[in-house]
Formats: structure tokens, sequence, C-alpha cells
């Protein structure tokens, strides 16, 4: 089974492109991101023999940590680097910002109201939506193929983490309101993506992207946490703890890489293939678990396994063909005869 996943890697960026090197560094970045947001979220800070420690529970202090750093960074680039003339107006970012920012709130509330299972299917099963917002949004247009393929990467993928995934013992039961929330999550995860790849037609760099994004996601983060008065207490926090302060700022440096090669993946090839490749990121990441903490693998994760390879190998063979229509559908000048 472990020896199947690197064949399976290997497929899901060969039918992308051939800029494998970028989307593995994107997958290394996220997955260590994932680690490090653990390790914040649920662990104590300052224990001692006689003192547990206390937790960090505002995880929207981190999300500004995130935004403040990619911002930096993709400024100093900027100025650094030569870029596209920008012809994008500057509200136009504020769209993917917002929905980015109610992205984020719906899913962390959700967590609160729904159970592990209803959480693994929704995430996996983002592919169908994010297309069908794609002919909403940038009227873009799919194949039959790529509807069935992307419905059996979604059914593949939940039937490995279902099965291969620990659930956790708090697990809540699933509620009408972590239902209505999670639905919310996938409409503003599926616009965000979308309305980035639609801004790509000014011809601007993933870099100029990611500075116009983070630059509205600070104002709108700040705001907020400035409005329930949680920004102080964060930095207060922070002050307490070092260790809390360098594993933050390990966390925004794994999220600025990760940012940079998202929007380079949206801008190269669209929202779609960029969500098949998360998805398919939290495969890797029950996979990283099974190896590091010895979890098995189920015949049922196998077999989601195999329907992702199945449905990734049809994905290239009918990229192939479509290719090698193409090059005969190029009109040959016939030989004009004199008379």
């Amino acid at each position: 089974m472990l020896l199947a996943m690197p064949a399976l890697w290997y497929l899901a960026t060969c039918w992308c492109s051939t800029s494998g090197g970028k989307t593995t560094w994107r997958q290394v970045s996220y997955l260590t991101w994932g680690v490090l947001q653990e390790r914040v979220m649920t662990r104590s800070y300052g224990a001692t023999a006689t003192w547990a420690g206390e937790r960090f529970t505002d995880s929207q202090f981190l999300v500004l940590m995130n935004r403040v750093l990619a911002l930096i960074v993709a400024g100093v680039y900027c100025l650094l680097c030569k870029q596209p003339r920008h012809g994008a107006p500057m509200y136009r970012y504020s769209f993917a910002s917002l929905s980015n920012v109610l992205s984020s709130w719906c899913q962390y509330e959700a967590l609160k109201f729904v159970s592990f299972p209803t959480q693994v299917l929704a995430k996996a099963s983002k592919v169908i939506p994010v297309m069908l917002m794609g002919k909403l949004v940038s009227r873009r247009s799919y194949e039959h193929w790529e509807y069935l393929t992307a419905g059996l990467i979604s059914i593949g993928v939940s039937m490995f983490l279902l099965s291969s995934g620990p659930e956790p013992r708090s697990s809540p039961a699933t509620t009408l309101a972590g239902l209505i929330l999670l639905a919310g999550y996938i409409a503003f995860d599926s616009f965000t993506s979308n309305w980035q790849d639609a801004l790509f037609a000014y011809k601007m760099s993933s870099v100029q992207m990611m500075f116009g994004v983070n630059f509205f996601s600070c104002l709108f983060t700040v705001g907020s946490l400035l409005e329930q008065g949680a920004l102080l207490e964060g930095t207060r926090f922070m002050g307490r703890h070092s260790e809390f302060a360098a594993h933050a700022l390990l966390l925004s440096v794994c999220s600025a890489c990760g940012q940079l090669f998202i929007f380079y993946t949206i801008g190269q090839f669209g929202a779609a293939v960029f969500t098949i490749i998360m998805t398919l990121r939290q495969a890797f990441a029950i996979l990283l678990s099974c190896l590091l903490y010895g979890h098995t693998i189920t015949v049922v994760g196998g077999l989601g396994v195999a329907v992702v390879f199945a449905a990734l190998l049809l994905r290239v063979y009918a990229r192939g063909r479509l290719k090698q229509r193409g090059k005969k559908a190029v009109p040959v000048e016939s030989p004009v005869q004199k008379v």
C-alpha cells in the first residue's frame, strides 16, 4: 500500500503540469503547517511541575500572523523583482479576501457542530462544488469525464480518510447548524479560488495576487480581532511564552510558502486542479500519521487509494486523447493547383 502512494502522487502532478517540484514543496510546507497547527492549538505552554500551563485558543490571531508575514514576503518580492504592469482594480481583491475569511470562520465554527465523518466527507467532496462555482464565476466549461473523475477522487479520498484516520474521541454529533456552516464553508471556499482564478485574467503574477489578497485579509482580520478585544490578548500570550512565538513564526513561514505555491497553481492550472491537489493532501496527511504513529490502513482504505489511482489514470488518458485530437484538428493547407 505504501509503495502505491508515490505512484499516486506522481500521477496527481503529471496530469496537471510538469511542475511537480513546486507542487511537492507546497505539500511539504502545508504538511508541516498542519503538524505545527495541531501542536499550537492542542498543547499547553509554560507547564511546570506545579502548573499545568495554558493553551492558546484564538485561531484568528494565528490567521492574522500568517497573513501579515505573507503580505511582507509578497511586498518585498514585488519591490525587488520586476513584476507585470498591474491592471486589476484593488477592490477586486477584497472579494476573495472576505470570502476567504468567511470560509475560515465557517470551517472553525462547523467543527463544533458536526461529527468527524461529516467533516471528512465535506472536505473531500469540494471538487464538484468548485467546478460548479467555476461555471458561475469564470464561465469555465468542463467535460463529462472531468466531473466523473472529480467524483471518483472525492469518493476514493473519503473512503481512505474515513477508514484510516483515527476518529477523535470528542467528536460532536452532527446538527443542522453544523450542516449549514459546512455548506457556507464549501460555498465561500469554492468562490475564493474561482474568483482568484478569474483575477488572473488581468495578467498579474502570482506574487501580486498574494499581496493584494493578503492586504485585505489583514484589514478584515485586524478589524475582527479589535472588535472582539482579542488582539492584545494574543500579543500578551506571545510575550509570556517565547516557545509559542517561535512556533507561531514557523507556522507563518510555512503558510507563506504554501500561499506562493497556491497562487501559482491557481494561476497556471485553475481552481479545480488546485482543489484536487489539496484534497489529495488530506490523504497524504493521514498516510504520514499512519507512518509516524503506526496506524493501520484497512481494506476499505486500500480500495479508496485504488479508486483515486484509477481516477488519476483516467484523467491522464483523457487529457492525452484530447491533445491528440487537437493536433489532428489543425487544418492543413491544400496545395494550390496552377492552371
